[in-house]
């Protein structure tokens, strides 16, 4: 695939099926630390002592490797080039200001073939790639990096000014640290924080594949680059650029087709789809989209009924919107589908709990609004009333013995 490109193809076996090519070699060695074995669940959870070491992580995060990606951190107090490039001249005129903040900078070093031969978004290039730190040390040297220009496949400084570069180009980018690998960096070559310097030539550009003509393996090669691309991001806990990644998964996996598939390459797509759809739901819900994050659950069960993620995670989403008899059932689809798991166990009883009490304030509700006494109140009622006060029904019977009375005179009368 022409957004491939060359890269290691060492990492776990998560990532083994499928080559992620915008990284260098140290990137086989990501920190561990970053992959929480329970984040698929934790998504809702209010208390950090939840037990989540049961529940399966997010679907497919490999635990060697990960693409780069960007974050937020603060500006770096220096903008020189390292030293490896500080004896070329670095007149204030020389260097673009990308975003005129001063965060992101290009200077041609060879001119290219005209703006003309500029790329466009949605294009796959290919680029000569060299990464290095403010003391110009070379962390990553790639030959030739091929991804799809706007799809946030490589670091957002590459991503950005690979737009302004022109056919054979090549060219310095200096970027903050909030456009390469923020707070976190990249274990163990780029420290948190860092600011880089990238020498990058273009050295090609190509319109991005048909959806329609691609074959089943290619497009499921595809789907699972860009949905890794969304793992990545979400493990930087930039879940907007995670949710970008996820789309852009689905849109490939949902396109039409002129090419048939065999039924293990259908198979093999829909289960990626599912992926997706539980990833999605689980970034959606750190940027609390609930109805976003339900329709990709529901759709996620749409297909397999019994999925105890979608479930387990529907079912708190219902919960954390007060809908505690819809929640209920979903949780203890769950439990029945895994009965030992603890934290679907801890958060059903307290569902359970939740709806009771939600109950006992409804039905108090109600007996306010329909001015409905207690019990308690009834005896003092009666209580109340005064001691000599004829009953109603007493004052009927006698009235109606005394109008039977003159009645039977009145006939008695008239026979004699």
């Amino acid at each position: 695939m022409a957004s491939g490109g060359e890269g290691p193809a060492d990492g776990s076996p998560d990532w083994a099926d499928t080559s992620i090519d915008l990284s260098s070699p140290g990137l086989t060695k990501a920190s561990a630390s970053m992959l929480d074995s329970g984040e698929d669940f934790e998504v809702l959870d209010e208390d950090d002592d939840d037990d989540l070491s049961e529940l399966p992580p997010l679907e497919d995060i490999g635990t060697g490797r990960a693409p780069p990606a960007r974050d937020d951190t603060q500006m770096p107090g220096s903008e020189q080039a390292p030293e490896e490039v500080s004896n070329m001249p670095q007149a204030a005129e020389e260097w673009l200001d990308v975003l005129g903040s001063g965060l992101l900078k290009k200077k041609t070093l060879v001119p290219g073939q005209g703006v003309e031969s500029r790329p466009r978004k949605g294009q796959d290039v290919t680029v000569r790639l060299k990464v290095m730190l403010e003391d110009g040390s070379v962390v990553e040297d790639n030959p030739s990096l091929s991804f799809t220009l706007g799809d946030c496949d490589v670091m957002q400084a590459l991503d950005l000014c690979a737009q302004l570069l022109e056919m054979g180009e090549t060219a310095l980018i200096m970027s903050d640290a909030k456009y390469c690998f923020g707070p976190q960096g990249r274990s163990p070559d780029i420290p948190p924080h860092a600011a880089l310097t990238l020498e990058v030539q273009l050295l090609a550009v190509q319109d991005a594949p048909d959806l329609e003509l691609l074959r089943g393996r290619e497009k499921i090669q595809l789907a699972n680059r860009k949905r890794e691309r969304g793992n990545f991001y979400y493990q930087q806990t930039d879940y907007v650029l995670a949710i970008n990644s996820y789309d852009i998964a689905l849109k490939t996996i949902n396109s039409s087709s002129k090419v048939l598939f065999s039924p293990e390459e259908e198979a093999e797509l829909l289960e990626v789809k599912v992926k997706c759809l539980n990833n999605l739901a689980a970034s959606q819900l750190k940027l609390d989209h609930y109805e976003a994050a339900l329709r990709s659950c529901t759709q996620v069960l749409e297909h397999q009924p019994e999925n105890i993620k979608a479930l387990f995670r529907k079912g708190k989403v219902l919960a954390q919107q007060g809908e505690y008899s819809e929640a209920i059932p979903l949780l203890k689809a769950a439990l029945k589908l895994e009965p030992s798991n603890k934290t679907i166990h801890a958060e059903l009883s307290k569902l359970v709990k939740k709806h009771a009490e939600q109950k006992n304030v409804e039905t108090a509700m109600y007996r306010k609004m329909l001015g409905n006494p207690s019990t308690s109140s009834t005896p003092t009622t009666c209580k109340a009333k005064s001691p000599r006060a004829i009953p109603w029904k007493w004052l009927f019977g006698a009235t109606a013995v005394a109008l039977g009375g003159v009645a039977l005179s009145v006939v008695i009368a008239a026979r004699n």
